[in-house]
């Protein structure tokens, strides 16, 4: 079989894999592949699958991050590390203060763009699925259709401690824009039942809030 041309560019251009090399291959099934490298063309990379196992286990907490779309590679960022994390979906979010404007043809690209940090991050972490990541929306429609057992929302001004939650199965977290949220967004959130934390004193970039949030997650009640 033929790898994508992500994946052969990266055994044959970067990695310089040669025929005869053994591989470990995922599909987004939850399962690992050993594959055996036949051929290495200037385009392509051929391999034959020999064996499968079970890939790395998903964390017991199932996590959904809300992040309002930044600019730059802000946003690469966020998505990358969040996946690194053990992130399960992401959702790109507008806000009031998101300087972040995407027309159909460039949020098609956008989310192909965003999808291959995924898999890369995956790759680089040992993870055998990717997360999801959903189409952008408004943060109002995302605050009133997400699902999960806690819902939280960062704010600077706001001290409840983790801790002293109830362990969850599932967990929904809002990370804000570069300007914040404003006093509006978070009492909409709470209405929705997400509560507001503080992780420590010093407040957070956009793009380092969520590694910082979901780390602290994981290590509460994931696998950390």
């Amino acid at each position: 079989m033929d790898l994508p041309p992500e994946a052969s560019h990266y055994l044959g251009k970067v990695l310089r894999a040669k025929p005869g090399q053994s591989v470990n291959l995922f599909n987004d099934d939850g399962q690992e592949y050993t594959g055996l490298i036949n051929q290495v063309g200037k385009r392509s990379v051929s391999v034959t699958i020999v064996s499968s196992q079970a890939g790395l286990p998903a964390s017991p907490l199932h996590t959904h991050l809300g992040q309002v779309m930044s600019r730059g590679d802000r946003m690469d960022y966020a998505i990358q590390k969040a996946t690194e994390m053990g992130v399960n979906l992401i959702s790109p979010l507008y806000s009031e203060r998101c300087e972040v404007k995407l027309d159909p043809k460039r949020l098609s690209k956008r989310l192909l763009h965003w999808r291959q940090i995924a898999i890369s991050a995956s790759e680089q972490s040992g993870r055998s699925e990717i997360p999801v990541i959903n189409p952008p929306s408004t943060l109002n429609d995302w605050l009133h259709e997400v699902k999960a057992e806690r819902k939280l929302v960062l704010h600077p001004h706001n001290t409840v401690p983790l801790k002293a939650m109830v362990t969850p199965a599932s967990c929904a977290l809002l990370i804000g824009p570069e300007g914040g949220l404003t006093n509006t967004e978070v009492l909409t959130a709470e209405q929705q039942d997400f509560q507001p934390i503080c992780l420590g004193p010093r407040i957070l970039r956009t793009e380092t809030a969520p590694v910082t949030a979901l780390g602290i997650l994981q290590h509460l009640w994931g696998d950390y």
